[in-house]
């Protein structure tokens, strides 16, 4: 109900209407101005106020329709009766319970199944509710939970298949970049220009040169390992400064150097390395190979194939991901730990950025070695805070099992968790700390418990054992989570420094979202004799 109240300038003439249209229904004429014009209006707004609240108190009333009702709501209807004639519905007071008691029994919910008599839309439900002759509350609420319940299995049963089909798409090596590993293997022993030494002899003082930026980027796949390495070298105002040491594996050593022996980016320098070369690594004992070993036996044990994990009828769909995730081959790879060993492995330098496989870099770059670490090892992005709230909302909780006794008493489950994949080292620092044998003894505590302290990936342990040695950077720096999704603007993508395709949507897999793998493929020369070959378009 509208009502209006006009007031004449000279406040002499007050009138209260009901409506447009309706004639005057309440007129003051005021004589004398001896009367207070101020208390006369707030009088008004008042009056007008308790009209409408004791309408309001009405109409909840007759909808309810107690039998016995508040004093105040008793009153209302009295005086809306008469004033304001508010007109209620007539309904029964035990609905409400009704479909509360449908709705919450349990009972039911794995009876149901699907049939002609369900209704599969809202606009079916609602149709079959019309058509029923004074369908009573009972009637509606079991109907509209076997329409929802049987939605919900539904809707369950297709993203458990969505994530089991990226798992495989994920998890397998796409024949095209198989067949450009072959094309290179091949090259490597047929052509001399492909076997080059990397660097060139002239260059090798730089690799231990710590006025150059150096780089380490770990991989076992060329065609990623060479975009992260064209587009770190295209947007560096300084190439000449840059060192890139690659560090790959024994059956992609070949290949790899074959390609960056027939694609040099100079003026950087660019060293290939596989791990064998390294005599501490060949030669002694390497506890990460054998908690890799035990790990990928407990796995096979506790977990089962990813037919046996989607059958789990009980479990929420993001739980069952969680599982598929841990199988992916990249978890049990010796690529996925090798940063633990920087120290190592690069004895003469003070200070490193090391780069996952799957970014893209976009900026320059060394400003990153300026930074003033104060001290810390690792110079890495936070991840709890952010305006995406699906990747910038992690903290320890995210990837530690705290009902764990052993996680629970040694660290606080609130702490804003970092993000791996573009991190600052400051080598000379970590090698005052006990961080890589504190990594290898939660790396066995966690085999020792079936996997309970964490299930997945290397970064549960690199939270802890970094514990207390991470220095923040900005935001800017690193953005995470375009394998993930592609929610993110393209206006945020394109001022980050680095963008990190972590998650299963690889930009060189097919399932690649397709706005955002423009990103990655601008690098990519599609004119090249092997990439063409091997039938690897944009």
């Amino acid at each position: 109900m509208k009502m209006q109240l006009h007031i004449s300038p000279s406040l002499r003439h007050v009138t209260l209407l009901p409506g447009k249209g309706v004639r005057e229904f309440i007129k003051f004429k005021i004589g004398s101005r001896r009367l207070s014009y101020k208390m006369l209006f707030y009088s008004l707004l008042l009056f007008t106020f308790l009209l409408r609240f004791i309408y309001v108190f009405s109409t909840f009333d007759n909808i309810d329709d107690q039998t016995k009702c508040s004093t105040i709501g008793c009153s209302g209807r009295k005086l809306s009766s008469g004033i304001l004639r508010g007109r209620g519905f007539q309904s029964n007071s035990a609905v409400p319970q009704v479909i509360y008691q449908i709705l919450e029994d349990q009972s039911s919910d794995d009876e149901i199944v699907g049939g002609p008599d369900i209704p599969q839309t809202l606009e079916e439900f609602v149709t079959s509710m019309k058509g029923s002759n004074r369908p009573d509350a009972k009637t509606f609420a079991i109907k509209l939970k076997s329409m929802v319940t049987l939605l919900e299995k539904r809707t369950r049963t297709a993203k458990i298949q969505e994530y089991l089909y990226r798992h495989v798409a994920s998890s397998g090596i796409p024949k095209q970049l198989h067949c450009l590993s072959l094309r290179l293997a091949h090259e490597h022993a047929t052509n001399a220009n492909a076997r080059l030494q990397l660097p060139l002899p002239e260059l090798v003082p730089a690799l231990v040169n710590n006025s150059y930026f150096h780089f380490v980027l770990a991989s076992d796949n060329i065609l990623a390992a060479s975009v992260v390495a064209t587009s770190l070298v295209y947007n560096s105002l300084r190439p000449e400064t840059v060192v890139i040491h690659i560090i790959t594996d024994r059956k992609t050593y070949s290949p790899m150097q074959a390609w960056f022996s027939l694609h040099p980016l100079s003026p950087a320098v660019i060293e290939v390395k596989a791990l064998h070369h390294f005599d501490w690594f060949a030669k002694g004992k390497v506890p990460v190979l054998e908690a890799m070993e035990k790990d990928q036996k407990i796995r096979a044990q506790f977990r089962g194939g990813s037919s046996a994990i989607v059958a789990h009828n009980t479990e929420k769909p993001y739980v069952i991901a969680a599982k598929l995730q841990a199988m992916s081959p990249k978890y049990n790879s010796v690529m996925n730990h090798v940063r633990i060993y920087l120290p190592q492995m690069f004895p003469s330098l003070n200070k490193v950025v090391f780069l996952d496989d799957d970014l893209v870099v976009q900026s320059d770059l060394s400003p990153l070695f300026e930074i003033e670490m104060n001290g810390k090892v690792n110079g890495a992005v936070e991840t709890c805070h952010g305006g995406d709230k699906f990747v910038m909302s992690k903290r320890f909780k995210s990837y530690l099992n705290f009902s764990h006794p052993l996680i629970s008493k040694n660290f606080d489950a609130n702490q804003c968790a970092w993000a791996y994949g573009m991190n600052v080292f400051d080598l000379e620092a970590w090698r005052k700390t006990n961080i890589s044998e504190n990594y290898h003894y939660w790396l066995e505590q966690n085999l020792k418990s079936d996997l309970s302290l964490w299930q997945l990936g290397t970064l549960p342990p690199g939270l802890i054992a970094f514990h207390g040695h991470v220095h923040v950077i900005e935001p800017f720096w690193h953005m995470l989570g375009l394998g993930y999704q592609e929610n993110t603007t393209m206006a945020d993508v394109q001022r980050a420094a680095v963008v990190h395709f972590n998650g299963r949507a690889k930009p060189w897999l097919d399932i690649a979202f397709p706005k955002l793998r423009k990103l990655w493929t601008k690098y990519v020369d599609f004119s090249d004799k092997f990439i063409k070959s091997c039938h690897i378009r944009a």
